[in-house]
């Protein structure tokens, strides 16, 4: 500090007559039975004791604290043992800051100490959505939500949601999410959702790595992922072989039982999910505008590559033209309430396991469909590859993935065949030469 400093035994009747003169934006009043100690006053009547020496040739200043909050005897203490820190070559302020980042390090693994299972897999499931599809990142939030909601129209069974397999890990601490804790949970839930609990189980472990990796979440989590242990596997077991797809004999049957259902809306989705072998999910969600019928191709939203592009066959084309227009989706309901528009339809489950029924046919499921279109192509031998790309399966050697660009009217050429052999085998006359009639609109 330059200029003539002031200096006076400070006392408690000085300390609280000391002003800031007139005209001044600060005064300082130094003490002489602590030299380092100062009092320092504003224009607006706030006084502080403070700190001040010099180390390594530089001036130290040190805020104590106010006059109102600090007693001039407790303010003196304080200088003396700043000098005292000074005098044996310490820093005071770099001891404070120290100190501050200590405290606020503390407090960060107090916090973090503190985060629950579920708070952690929100943040996770905010950082990784961008690299997930929406059908992945539904699966996420749907195993960890809790039950209880009424269930929607069309949902499989009555009453409630339940919670799903995820749910009773998600208010616990992260950091109690051992390896034990998942193994109980494992074998809990294996003995009544094994499924579920299986895809639940892949999902944690890619959480758990994740929070290793995580500057925030790490310190809580042990190196060695706590998911990955040979008791929780054991304990969810491995998912059975399935093995359901329609037989060559059985077309006949299933085509007329299906043809037969009282709603065409239902009918047609299902002899679409075995005439293009697409996923259930992908031909629900079939637009109007996903049909072009000038170059008869059919844009299927796919949950591996993005959206890939069939070949709209003749029947298929015909069944979907025979349908009425109801909003933007091929496979929607009446609308539930006036104004509003309609929905795609719940996956018919009640409907075609009725219709196998009546046709004799046990445990045939969606993905059985699918899986009767690539089984059945076996019969035609046509080219694995050409099968992969109609159904949306990865290429599984390198020459597909690199090398092998087929043309829509390439694929048409085998998917059309295809279809006419299915056709041909249920005993359906059709004629593909016909052409399709125009859709109908309807009021919702």
């Amino acid at each position: 500090m330059s200029g003539q400093k002031s200096r006076v035994r400070l006392t408690a009747g000085r300390v609280a007559d000391f002003v800031c003169p007139a005209g001044k934006s600060q005064a300082f009043l130094w003490d002489t039975d602590t030299p380092a100690l100062m009092l320092r006053a504003t224009p607006t009547g706030r006084k502080t004791y403070a700190f001040e020496s010099r180390l390594n040739g530089n001036t130290i200043r040190v805020t104590i604290g106010t006059a109102a909050e600090w007693s001039l005897e407790a303010a003196r203490t304080k200088a003396k043992s700043l000098k005292m820190m000074v005098d044996g070559g310490t820093d005071p302020r770099e001891v404070e800051r120290q100190q501050q980042a200590t405290q606020a390090a503390q407090k960060a693994a107090a916090a973090v100490k503190a985060v629950t299972v579920g708070e952690a897999w929100a943040a996770y499931l905010s950082d990784r959505r961008a690299h997930w599809g929406e059908r992945h990142y539904q699966d996420h939030e749907k195993l960890a939500r809790a039950g209880g909601v009424k269930a929607v129209r069309g949902t499989r069974g009555r009453g409630v949601t339940i919670a799903g397999p995820l749910h009773p890990l998600m208010g616990m601490p992260l950091k109690d999410l051992t390896a034990p804790v998942i193994e109980g949970w494992a074998a809990t839930q294996a003995k009544t959702r094994p499924t579920p609990a299986r895809l639940s189980w892949r999902l944690l472990r890619a959480f758990m790595a994740w929070c290793a990796e995580h500057p925030q979440f790490s310190a809580v989590v042990p190196t060695q992922n706590p998911a990955k242990t040979r008791r929780t596997r054991d304990a969810l077991g491995k998912a059975g072989v399935k093995q359901d797809a329609l037989l060559r004999e059985q077309l006949p049957a299933w085509f007329t039982a299906v043809r037969n259902i009282g709603n065409p809306t239902i009918a047609a989705y299902l002899q679409v999910l075995l005439l293009t072998g697409a996923r259930p999910g992908e031909v629900l969600a079939l637009r109007w505008e996903d049909l072009n019928t000038k170059w008869r191709g059919l844009t299927i939203r796919d949950k591996v590559e993005g959206e890939r592009v069939i070949p709209l066959t003749p029947y298929v084309h015909q069944l979907l033209a025979a349908l009425p227009r109801r909003g933007e989706w091929v496979f929607s309901g009446a609308a539930r309430e006036a104004g509003k528009s309609a929905q795609p339809i719940a996956k018919p489950h009640r409907a075609h396991a009725m219709a196998c029924q009546v046709a004799s046919i046990d445990g045939l499921t969606f993905h059985g469909l699918r899986r009767s279109f690539k089984s059945l192509t076996e019969w035609l031998e046509i080219p694995a590859g050409v099968v992969a790309q109609i159904q949306g399966h990865k290429p599984s050697a390198t020459a597909e993935k690199h090398y092998t660009v087929r043309p829509l009217d390439l694929l048409r050429l085998h998917h059309e065949r295809i279809e006419a052999w299915i056709l041909e085998q249920a005993g359906i006359s059709f004629d593909a030469e016909m052409e399709p009639g125009a859709l109908r609109v309807v009021a919702s």
